[in-house]
């Protein structure tokens, strides 16, 4: 046997120890899974695949054909108030996407690299990636930031790939909110939770420059709308929004 096949068998070997000691998992439901699959199992990958196809409003994020778009915007949003200028989404809020989100707010960061993937291919696709200046992860209030101990946000916008754009942390929340759960889906109530929640820093450089807001879920686009609106005070001349999903399919 030559060196170069003996160094394969070798390899081969290995990885069949290492896969005995420390059998590979899908990273979201935990079944066993290859050391090929790219950390998730077919069942998480079907799912994650079911929530990131379909079509999507570039205004504020919902499902709907190409077709029904009129003017840029969806039926569901037309009248509403929405401050930020556009939207790229990963896919919707539900099954494996659901699970890894709520998972990573939850201390899971290992999952940044697949999240952080399925977020940098909806801001390659987004159509306003070379406008951006600036990526503003959306705040923590600074008592859940020490609870937790990091911002999702931060975690999502440090694995986006730009040639020139930075992370600017001059956004901050000045008060801290209810927190927003899944029930909480009055839009106006929602709205009203977050009014007033946010500023940017004495000495920030928002002024005239495109800026994109990274966070982990749009439900009613409340805190991005709040977002928005204050960034645009300060002198923002476009304010995108990134977001891994969606959730609230329905008009709300």
């Amino acid at each position: 046997m030559d060196a170069v096949k003996l160094k394969r068998a070798a390899g081969f070997a290995l990885q069949g120890l290492n896969h005995l000691l420390w059998p590979a998992v899908c990273i979201n439901c935990k079944e066993s899974i290859c050391e090929t699959d790219a950390n998730l199992c077919k069942n998480c990958w079907d799912e994650l695949l079911g929530c990131t196809g379909a079509d999507y409003c570039r205004h504020c994020g919902r499902d709907v054909s190409r077709y029904a778009i009129l003017d840029g915007v969806c039926p569901n949003c037309q009248g509403e108030e929405i401050h930020f200028d556009q939207i790229a989404r990963a896919g919707v809020y539900a099954d494996a996407l659901r699970k890894m989100v709520l998972a990573l707010k939850n201390g899971r960061t290992e999952l940044d690299s697949t999240l952080g993937f399925l977020a940098d291919s909806a801001l390659q696709g987004s159509g306003f990636i070379e406008k951006i200046e600036f990526f503003v992860p959306v705040p923590l209030h600074w008592s859940r930031r020490l609870v937790r101990g990091y911002n999702q946000s931060s975690i999502i916008a440090r694995r986006l790939k730009h040639p020139t754009a930075k992370i600017n942390t001059d956004l901050v929340r000045i008060r801290r909110t209810k927190t927003q759960p899944g029930g909480m889906a009055d839009a106006a109530a929602r709205a009203r939770n977050v009014a007033g929640a946010f500023a940017v820093r004495y000495g920030h450089k928002f002024a005239g420059r495109n800026v994109c807001l990274v966070d982990d879920v749009k439900t009613t686009g409340a805190t991005l709308n709040e977002c928005a609106r204050v960034l645009k005070e300060a002198g923002a001349a476009s304010v995108f929004a990134l977001v891994l999903a969606v959730a609230g399919q329905a008009p709300t």
